[in-house]
Order: structure tokens, then sequence, then C-alpha cells
């Protein structure tokens, strides 16, 4: 048998869910403070110019009650059937402009064309706005992008990372424009509810108590509406990160038929997304449809209440049912915006998270030192680093002098990645010391430093761009640099492959390097650390998709910066590393041998 619960237990219960519901609705208004802390006081410049447009449309419509007495009456008024719109009388009598039907025309016209001139404003106002919010939301989020830790940025799903750089900061955009149009019809329907209760009290009650009630019938819209929206943004989420790898691994999927399994994960994806979007129309379309019945039947039983049960008069009532037309217009405006917010609510929410993410995992500057280039040595004392609870580099030291050339060995997940990892400054040291030149890295300026590395990845990085800018990094087309480009391209064998393009270096190289093979982005990742003459050269299985001829060439090339600059070399082929002055052989995140490679190779054939 269930125990009955007590009162106070039921009281409390309904108390906490009322908070809970209470706290809710506050988040709802907590972006706010977001579109604040970017725009400042330029917002409320925003309302106070909708006030304005409301009062001086108010007295454009209050022109009309003097108008029909002077139509009714023939050209005369009566300041007492006026009621609270007697100071209209006494603005002319003020003025000492004769009421006439002209000076009263004239008057309204001028009240219209000043507000016509205020709409105006306001509408640029707002672009105005509009612009400096999302252009400052996508400068931060690349920002927090650049700046963030690289052991946090391997984690973030790359799909999400393009949808809230893509379609969500679109989104986040609309979800501005739809929560201030709500403030401003807020501030409209205030105004106009002002003048409607100056001119007529009860009739004013009796509008806004029906108001209330069409209330109701939006709450449950808002509820789904919101919901929705959060369902969308983690779907687009899904769905980008579906399109991204259906893009980079194309070839692969094409070429085993698995593109038609991996087809229908995207298709069900869209579906799941259009889906959400449809519900959320079919709320909106609500809103919309309902708007205007609504506010007829409302008007139409409160004049019926007014007139034959209150005995009202009709006169003020007309010119008050302009104002409360007008603000149930803007209220029921204000519902479908506000429906509309939350129909981009989640994405908000979903952007201002990863910013929060990103801003939590930011890399620490350490500006004690700048870096003027290598003197002495890189210095790995003791060093320890875990990533998901597996120790990656166990308790390391060893040391890099200056213009030596090493190479690291090892099996797959042996550290060596890691390894290059933290000498570049990507990840921090969880345990033990790095050095550069004696000098803690943690107190080094890692920009400065990190502009000193040419770094040669496993998989080459190729830009969608031109030839040219993908191995000068956009510097300007100097002779000096045109010069430099051309000796570079030399020495790693693409000066055949330049000149059979149709438009030479100036050519664009497509997506990832599509247009071309995996050789030449090699090539090309090669030539730029060359053209950029820097002090350290990390090769990461560099010369891996070569072929023997190239690779003999690229290596002649390697051999002749030795002596000249620090080498760091991650490979497998012997014919690339047998010349390095140093060899350290990687196993469990450890150093397990090192040495030269004739002394290596005769010991640990296993690794060679």
């Amino acid at each position: 048998m269930l125990q009955k619960k007590p009162l106070n237990y039921i009281q409390e219960s309904n108390f906490l869910i009322g908070v809970k519901m209470f706290n809710n609705k506050l988040k709802e208004f907590d972006n706010f403070n977001w579109y604040y802390s970017i725009l400042k006081s330029k917002i409320f410049i925003s309302f106070i110019i909708s006030i304005l447009i409301g009062f001086l449309d108010g007295l454009g419509l209050t022109m009309f009650l003097p108008l029909l007495q002077m139509i009714e009456s023939e050209n005369s008024v009566n300041p007492e059937s006026m009621g609270n719109l007697g100071f209209i009388l006494d603005i002319f009598q003020n003025t000492q402009i004769p009421i006439s039907l002209v000076s009263i025309l004239i008057l309204m016209v001028f009240f219209f064309v000043l507000k016509g001139l205020f709409k105006y404003l306001n509408e640029w106002y707002k672009v105005y706005l509009q612009q400096i919010f999302i252009s400052s939301v996508r400068k931060n989020l690349i920002n927090q992008i650049s700046n963030v830790n690289y052991k946090h940025y391997v984690s973030i799903d790359s799909g999400r990372s393009q949808n809230i750089l893509t379609s969500e900061v679109e989104r986040v955009q609309l979800s501005y424009m739809y929560f201030f149009q709500t403030f401003e019809q807020f501030t409209l329907v205030i105004v106009y509810m002002g003048f409607a209760f100056f001119i007529d009290f009860k009739f004013a009650i009796l509008v806004t108590i029906g108001g209330f009630l069409t209330n109701l019938l939006y709450k449950s819209i808002y509820q789904k509406t919101k919901l929705l929206s959060s369902e969308f943004a983690h779907e687009s989420d899904n769905y980008q990160g579906k399109v991204l790898q259906f893009i980079s691994n194309f070839k692969y999927l094409k070429s085993t038929a698995v593109y038609i399994k991996y087809k229908s994960l995207i298709e069900k994806s869209i579906t799941q997304i259009e889906n959400s979007r449809k519900k959320i129309g079919i709320l909106s379309g609500i809103l919309v449809a309902a708007r205007e019945p609504i506010l007829i039947v409302v008007i139409s039983v409160v004049m019926i209440v007014q007139v034959k049960l209150l005995n009202g008069g009709l006169g003020p009532i007309l010119i008050s049912l302009l104002f409360f037309y007008r603000a149930l217009n803007y209220l029921t405006t204000l519902q479908n915006s506000w429906n509309r917010y939350l129909g981009v609510y989640g994405s908000t929410i979903n952007v201002k998270n990863y910013l929060n993410e990103l801003s939590n995992n930011k890399s620490i500057p350490s500006k004690f030192f700048p870096f003027n280039g290598f003197n002495d040595s890189i210095k790995f004392e003791n060093v320890s680093f875990a990533y998901l609870s597996k120790k990656n580099i166990d308790n390391i030291s060893l040391s890099i002098k200056k213009n030596e050339s090493i190479a690291l060995i090892g099996k797959s997940g042996s550290g060596k990645s890691t390894l290059v990892n933290l000498i570049c400054g990507l990840l921090k040291a969880e345990s033990g010391k790095i050095l550069i030149d004696n000098i803690s890295i943690d107190k080094i300026d890692l920009e400065s430093y990190k502009s000193n590395i040419g770094y040669i990845t496993q998989e080459p990085v190729v830009f969608n761009d031109t030839l040219f800018n993908n191995i000068t990094l956009w510097e300007p087309k100097t002779n000096e640099n045109i010069s430099h480009f051309n000796k570079v391209i030399e020495k790693v064998d693409l000066s055949e492959f330049v000149a059979d393009l149709q438009k030479k270096e100036n050519t664009f190289l497509g997506q990832n390097g599509i247009n071309i093979s995996g050789g030449q982005k090699q090539r090309i990742s090669i030539a730029r650390e060359l053209f950029k003459k820097k002090q350290l050269l990390i090769m990461d299985e560099a010369t891996s998709a070569l072929d023997n001829l190239t690779e003999k060439q690229i290596q002649k090339t390697i051999e002749g910066l030795k002596g000249k600059i620090t080498i760091i070399v991650i490979a497998h082929r012997i014919s690339t590393i047998k010349n390095m002055d140093r060899i350290y052989i990687m196993k469990n995140g450890s150093v397990y041998k090192k040495g030269t490679y004739a002394s290596l190779s005769s010991d640990y054939p296993q690794f060679f």
C-alpha cells in the first residue's frame, strides 16, 4: 500500500517546481546579457527610437477624434466629448492655430511623416547593430579556436565545429534579430496601451484581460518550439560531422561502394533535421494564422461589453480601438517573434556553450622571454604526458643540440608524434621540464618560438589556393620571393610539374589538393618549409608517399641542410635516417635505446 505524502511535502514539491519553471524562463532571457556584453549601451538607443515611433504614431492617431467630430458636427469640436484627449485642443489654442479641417490634417501628416523618418532611422540602426553583433561573434569564434589548447582541440568533434562556424552562427544572427524584434514590439505595445488607458480606462482593462487570455494559447506552442530547437541544433551537429567525413573519405567510400551505406546515414540525418524544421514551421504557422482572428474576436467581444453593458461612448472607443488594434497586433506579432526566437534558441545555447568550452580550455600565453632563435639546445628532463589515462610519454630525458639532426623510430603508438608535439609547444608536459636554450618552454613566448619551426606532417597540408600561395604562405610576389620560390620548387623536383600547368604557379590546387597526387602534395609541403628558412625542421614521415627517385633528390636537399639547422625526423625508411647524427628508438612512451645508425642497426635489427 502506497504511503500518502504529507501536505508540507507536496507544498514543498510544488514550490520547487515553480522555482524551476521560473529559472527556466529566466534562462530564455539570459541571452540579453550576452547581447549586451557585445553591444553595450547601443542596444538601448533602438528601444528609445521605438518609443518615439510609438509616441508619434499615437499622436497622429489621436488627431482622428477631432477630425471625426468636425465631420459629424459641421466643423465644430466639443471639448467635453474628447475626454482626456482635450489636450489636443489646448495645443491649438496655445499656438493660436485655428481649429479647422486643414490644420488638423496638417498636424496629422506632420506626426506621421516624423514617425516615418524615425522608423527609417530605427531600421538602419538595427542593421548596423546586427552587423556589429554577428561580426563580433564570428571573430570571437575564430579567436577562441585559435587560442584553444591542442590537447582539447583534438577531442572536439569536427562536425560540431563546422556546424557552429557556418550554420549555427547564422541562426544566432536570427536569434538576435527575433529577440530584439520581440523587445521592440513589447515597447510599442506598452506605448499604445498607455494611450488606450489614457483615453478610456475601462475599455482598456477589458481588452487587456482578453489579451492575457490569448497568451494561454501560445504558452504550449512556445514550450514545444524550444524543445524542437534544441533537437534541431543537435541534429545539425551530427549532419555536419557526417558530411565532413563523407567528403574527406570520398575516394575510399566510392571505390569500396561503402558510400551507399554511408549515404543512407546522411539521408537519415537530413530527414531528422527537416522533420524538426517542419514541426517548428507548423507551430510558427499556427501563430501567424491565428493572430488576426483572435485579435478581431477579442476586440468585438470587448466592444459589445463596453457599449451594451457599460453604456460607454462610441467616439473615444473608436480611437481607443485604434490604439488597441495596434497594441494587440504588435502583441500577436511579439508572440510570433518570440516563438521564432525560441526556434533558434537551441543554436544560441550551442554556440555559447562552445565558446565557453573553448574559453575554459585555452592555451595560457607565456610572454616572459621573447624567443630570438636557437643558441644552445632543446632538453627534456624527466618529461611525462598522458592522454585519456594513457601515458604517451613516460619520464623521458634527452638533449638535442643546435643544428643537430636526429631521428625518432619505433612502432605506432610508441610516442614519437607526441614527443614532437611537446617540442612544438602544442602539448604541455604534465611533469618534468622542457628547456629551450636552458629556459623553460612555459616561460618563452610560444608564438615567436613556433614561428621558427618548420613542420612537414605525414598528411600534407594543402590550402584551396594557388601553388605560389601554398608554398610562400601568401607572401607578396616580389622579385626576391619569386626567385626563392623557383629555387625551392627545383629542390623538391616540382619544376616540371609547374611548367606543365596552364596557369603555372597561379594554378589553384583545389580543396585539400584534390587536383594533385599524394606525392605532389608532400613535395609542396616540403617546399613550403624550405621556403620559410626555419631554424628547426620537423619531418613526420614526410617522404612516405614519394617515389625512390624523388625521395633521393629531397634527401639530398635535406643533407644540404645538415649542420645549418636543427632537424628532427620521424621515419621508417632506412635511407631517410641512416645519415642522422643520432637515432632514438621509442618504445611504450620511453626512449628504449639511442645511438648512431651503425651501432643500433646491428644490435637491434628488428627496428630497422
